[in-house]
């Protein structure tokens, strides 16, 4: 018996130290000028931005974070104050990292990958374009319509330019998937829902990822986004890019993963073969209580009969969201990117609260505020 116990527990050991021998990257090196100051090392995933591990700066301002290599390349960030440094890791790299505290996210020098040289000439080109954007905005004696075209012509040649330099030249890099999610002012420059030539991209970008890591969330993500946005603008007679048709046969609406209450990731696709009602809502807002008691009226009312309601918190403050959906009988879920979150822009998200139908088919059925009688849009779907 006791030959048995001590294999077990070698076993053990065993696993524990393949564990913490297992393969990591390291992200080192040092900001000049921010002593005392704290370095916070984050993940940028897809339910949003989590901190994985922080230092406080000494007069050398040397620093040295080591994780878990991902199973498929990722993205991470420095912050200092509101100041961020963006990269990718892919493997057992060592990124470095040197920097000036007052000009910490343009003036730095990184190393590790040529990927996250280009990630830096992205940043740097689009602070110019905001830079020339503010501008124009704080400029009162241009005429609205002019601004406007100004507008669009600044937007088109940045456009322009990332598509040729960064996207079409190398869709399998970590930088081309960068590119595509950039924003300005909360809107994303680059349109998967409605522009026909900025789906060209985001397919590009899908297609390289998925034949290099076809089991990885982000691809995965990426096809959801390509899909709908193929179907949002095809013609009967026309195709906007070629996919492979078990892709097109998975998904019908852009899918959504975030953490509940518990920690858990939950899925938006989780809930199909139900009517769903995906809400939009930031819970420290006046509006918030009444919005849902109409909602926990409807859920009572016909949850039994197939309805569900996944509900996305906007709040800045996680404790108050917590707080105040501990009790909801429906699934909370949070975006820590609030109303700067890739599915706000997603789904074209202009007020809160805002409110979509699922159907049983998995289908986008309709925006709450353009429906007339809720109630009667829900009985319909069931």
């Amino acid at each position: 018996m006791k030959k048995v116990v001590y294999f077990l527990l070698a076993l053990v050991l065993v696993g524990l130290e393949a564990c913490e021998n297992g393969p990591k990257f390291k992200v080192q090196g040092e900001v000049s000028g921010a002593t005392d100051k704290t370095l916070y090392f984050e993940a940028s995933g897809l339910e949003g931005i989590v901190v994985l591990d922080s230092v406080e700066l000494g007069s050398d301002g040397s620093f040295d974070f080591t994780q878990a290599c991902p199973e498929s390349p990722d993205f991470y960030r420095l912050r200092l104050d509101d100041k961020v440094i963006n990269f990718s890791v892919d493997s057992t790299e060592t990124v470095s990292v040197k920097a000036i505290a007052d000009k910490f996210d343009t003036e730095y020098v990184i190393g590790g990958s040529a990927s996250n040289q280009k990630i830096k000439e992205l940043v740097l080109l689009h602070g110019e374009l905001q830079s020339r954007v503010d501008k124009l905005a704080q400029n009162r004696d241009i005429p609205a319509g002019i601004a406007q075209q100004t507008l669009s012509s600044l937007i088109n040649q940045y456009k322009d330019k990332v598509k040729k330099e960064y996207i079409f030249t190398a869709p399998n890099t970590t930088y081309a998937y960068f590119a595509l999610f950039q924003t300005l002012n909360g809107y994303m420059i680059f349109d998967p829902m409605a522009n026909k030539d900025d789906i060209k991209c985001f397919a590009a970008v899908a297609t390289s990822l998925n034949n290099a890591y076809p089991h990885a969330d982000r691809s995965r993500n990426l096809y959801n986004m390509v899909i709908k946005g193929m179907k949002n603008t095809r013609t009967p007679r026309e195709d906007v890019v070629e996919l492979p048709a078990d892709k097109i046969k998975e998904v019908d609406l852009i899918d959504i993963e975030l953490k509940d209450l518990k920690g858990n990731v939950r899925r938006l696709s989780d809930l199909k073969n139900n009517v769903v009602l995906l809400d939009f809502t930031v819970y420290n807002h006046v509006q918030a209580a009444t919005h849902n008691l109409a909602l926990r009226e409807l859920y009572n009312k016909y949850h039994e009969k197939g309805l569900e309601i996944y509900q996305i918190s906007l709040d800045a403050d996680e404790h108050f969201w917590k707080t105040s959906a501990d009790n909801l009988p429906w699934v909370c879920v949070r975006d820590a990117n609030g109303v700067y979150s890739q599915y706000v822009t997603l789904y074209s998200v202009k007020n809160i609260p805002a409110a979509f139908l699922i159907g049983r088919d998995n289908v986008l059925k309709a925006r709450v505020e353009t429906v007339p009688d809720l109630e009667a849009a829900v009985k319909n779907l069931l």
